[in-house]
């Protein structure tokens, strides 16, 4: 069989769309219209319900899609061990906060290291993340979770990352002479990053568990957005220490004096199933130096 009909199923099955398939595999629409129907005639059964919202997979087509990467799977291996070769391209998603924080140096070690490997960085959230391992968008991808039970996608710790509670240094709480309650900051202004954000699920679920509590809460995609409403005085914002360590030497922001926050574990993952290549691996080396 030609393993380029399974590379098209599988690309159509993680796209859901023959215009997406087609424009990512640089191939013309009808190519993947032939591709899939030589293998609905080679097994004599159809994968995709074709809707108007795009192509659906079939019972048929979900048994065949597991078989069809264990099959691409182990092509890709035989060509790596061919060529001996460790370079490609990786992509690895990882929320906003360690994209412009903590991976840029391991980015940079790595292209003098390991020039051959290239790096793409893809900022998302957790859900967004797990999604793009399973569908095959992401190689790797870094989760910054207490704790991830994700079919599919297994991870292992490599580090955590510390948080700040922060304010403006004109904000009421900034000088407070005694240290900041639960019910004090079940009265402010928050800004926090958009659901799915661990750290900040848990600080709303503590804030509105405070009797009577009435905070006001903002979600944003962006930690340079929630960090510049803070720097303005319009509220607080628990934030990875390294996106604001540089705003509080220069005095922008404070640290509010409250209750304390543990340190979240970063997590590296991977499906489970999946073969990690060398360049994928080259990447994994680099980010546990630069993680010790």
């Amino acid at each position: 069989m030609d393993t380029r009909l399974l590379d098209t199923f599988t690309t159509l099955a993680r796209t859901g769309s023959f215009t997406a398939a087609a424009a990512e595999l640089h191939m013309a629409q009808s190519t993947v219209t032939v591709h899939i129907r030589a293998l609905e005639r080679e097994f004599g059964t159809r994968l995709f319900d074709r809707l108007p919202t795009g192509a659906l997979l079939t019972d048929s087509g979900r048994r065949l899609l597991e078989r069809a990467e264990d099959v691409l799977d182990a092509v890709a291996r035989l060509k790596a061990d061919g060529d001996g070769a460790a370079g490609g391209r990786v992509v690895v998603g990882a929320p906003e906060s360690l994209c412009s924080s903590r991976l840029p140096e391991v980015v940079a070690a790595l292209r003098t290291s390991r020039p051959e490997v290239e790096i793409s960085l893809y900022a998302a959230g957790t859900a967004e993340c797990v999604e793009g391992l399973r569908s095959g968008r992401l190689d790797l991808a870094l989760l910054l979770e207490e704790a991830a039970d994700f079919p599919d996608v297994t991870t292992e710790p490599i580090g955590r990352e510390p948080l700040a509670l922060v304010c403006a240094p004109g904000h009421p709480l900034a000088a407070a002479p005694r240290r900041v309650t639960w019910e004090h900051l079940g009265a402010e202004d928050f800004f926090l990053l958009e659901q799915g954000c661990s750290y900040s699920d848990d600080l709303e679920r503590r804030l509105l568990a405070v009797p009577g509590a009435r905070p006001r809460l903002t979600r944003f995609g962006s930690v340079d957005a929630a960090r510049s409403c803070v720097c303005a005085g319009l509220g607080l914002a628990l934030l990875p220490l390294t996106t604001v360590d540089e705003h509080l030497r220069q005095e922008r922001l404070v640290r509010v004096n409250g209750p304390g926050f543990a340190d979240v574990p970063v997590r590296l993952a991977r499906h489970r199933r999946r073969w990690t290549a060398p360049a994928a691996q080259a990447f994994t080396e680099a980010l546990r130096a630069h993680s010790d």
